[in-house]
């Protein structure tokens, strides 16, 4: 961004670490970014597996990984995560959104968690802890009926988590933590009038 020009700008660097998930094996995460209208993307990463452009959303998608043998029974992805964003309004700040999918009895790819979090605000490292859920059916007939299909309630578009909108009316299963380490810099809020973090003594 020129000198010149309004705004600020904030770079995401880290990792989607690992995840807790009891009992699945074989799992792949899927990462997305969302952010609102004023927000522009001006940089990712290409080359963590597949990234996707679909309207504001990018995505990347790791390897399949298998449960750690020690006590932890941890997947772990190390999946590289990296991305620069300018804006002229904090309103919209970006979120990141994890999906974990893997296969069930029949073979067939399940949802096995969401977790979604707002990029930290502050300069600097952070690790960050995302809840991960499942949607469940609503009634036992439901997930009976979806046992046997094999088609398990899922979101239509992650995106929804970003939003907040209808969540209200959403069922949903604790299912695990997500663990991110994640380095933001920012640039030019202070200029503009914003204050992220400590202040200086």
């Amino acid at each position: 961004m020129a000198a010149s020009e309004p705004g600020f700008m904030v770079s995401v660097t880290g990792q989607i670490e690992s995840e807790s998930l009891a009992d699945f094996d074989d799992v792949y995460c899927r990462y997305s970014f969302n952010h609102g209208p004023d927000w522009e993307m001006v940089a990712v990463r290409e080359d963590v597996g597949c990234v996707l452009c679909l309207s504001q959303v990018w995505t990347g998608i790791s390897q399949i990984s298998k449960r750690s043998q020690n006590e932890r029974q941890l997947l772990v992805w190390n999946l590289p995560v990296e991305v620069s964003f300018k804006s002229t309004n904090p309103h919209g700040w970006p979120q990141l959104i994890v999906s974990g999918y893997g296969p069930d009895l029949f073979g067939n790819d399940v949802i096995r968690g969401y977790g979604v979090c707002h990029v930290p605000v502050c300069s600097g490292s952070h690790r960050v802890r995302m809840a991960v859920f499942v949607p469940e059916s609503t009634s036992q007939l439901q997930k009976l009926a979806s046992w046997f299909t094999g088609r398990r309630p899922e979101l239509a578009d992650p995106v929804t988590l970003a939003l907040g909108e209808g969540r209200e009316v959403m069922r949903v299963r604790s299912q695990g933590v997500v663990t991110c380490r994640l380095q933001v810099l920012t640039k030019d809020l202070r200029r503009l009038g914003y204050v992220s973090g400590r202040q200086p003594e």
